[in-house]
């Protein structure tokens, strides 16, 4: 098929985002309500709610754990988010950038860990899992070989991360085409304007109550999880072109 998918992009792209890649047009159109402060200024970033209870991706991920990861874990990373973009405003408010360079690490480490964790438990869900249909299924053909050969390159980058950190399944823009990454504490590893459409998180906290050190076991049985419906829905709001 020659240039790709551009037919079949045409018509999925009805609505979707005119700027490729751009976090700030994902946060602001669909991850996290913005509340400009009085008298403007920064705003700040507040926690959505959950896509579905608590124990709805039992037993592949349990209650427990989903409710610390949601409510502690994804909850510190908007909390840190709001205190790194007010803390950047108070320093341009005063002229003061002696701390710049330990405010820009604090709103990377939060902000690509509040985009990630969204992308994560939006795009996982009861009764998903299984291979991808439609568009997503061509794309993945396409840019992998098969979906088993795209799930053997996933797998395996999730379970080989070094230390805590993310498999990433990213529409990257320039090359129109899909790429797995490695994301090792978030904002590293990463390839820039690539937008991840969907996510392992493998950290500990994501898994360790039910399945200790078994990282290999909890990213096999991920898969049983995965919404293809939402990603590709994802793919159609921020990287389908018009």
């Amino acid at each position: 098929m020659e240039n790709g998918f551009t037919r079949r992009e045409a018509m999925t792209a009805a609505g979707a985002a005119a700027t490729l890649g751009f976090l700030s047009s994902f946060l602001a159109t669909e991850a996290l309500a913005q509340h400009p402060q009085a008298g403007g200024g920064t705003f700040v970033h507040k926690l959505p709610p959950l896509p579905y209870p608590e124990d709805a991706l039992e037993p592949v991920i349990d209650k427990e754990t989903v409710k610390i990861h949601y409510e502690k874990h994804f909850a510190a990373y908007v909390a840190g988010l709001n205190t790194a973009l007010e803390n950047l405003e108070k320093a341009r408010a005063s002229g003061q950038f002696d701390a710049v360079k330990g405010l820009s690490r604090d709103l990377a480490f939060n902000g690509s860990g509040v985009v990630l964790h969204w992308i994560y438990f939006t795009t996982i869900g009861p009764k998903a899992g299984g291979a991808p249909a439609g568009l997503m299924a061509d794309m993945i053909k396409r840019d992998f070989g098969s979906f088993e050969a795209f799930w053997k390159q996933f797998a395996a980058a999730s379970k080989t991360v070094e230390g805590s950190g993310w498999g990433v399944l990213a529409w990257e823009p320039f090359s129109k085409r899909l790429v797995v990454l490695q994301a090792e504490k978030h904002q590293n590893l990463t390839s820039w304007g690539a937008m991840p459409l969907m996510v392992c998180d493998v950290w500990e906290h994501a898994y360790y109550l039910k399945y200790q050190n078994r990282r290999p076991e909890y990213v096999e049985n991920f898969a049983k999880i995965i919404d293809w419906k939402k990603v590709e829905e994802r793919y159609a709001q921020f990287c389908a072109a018009k």
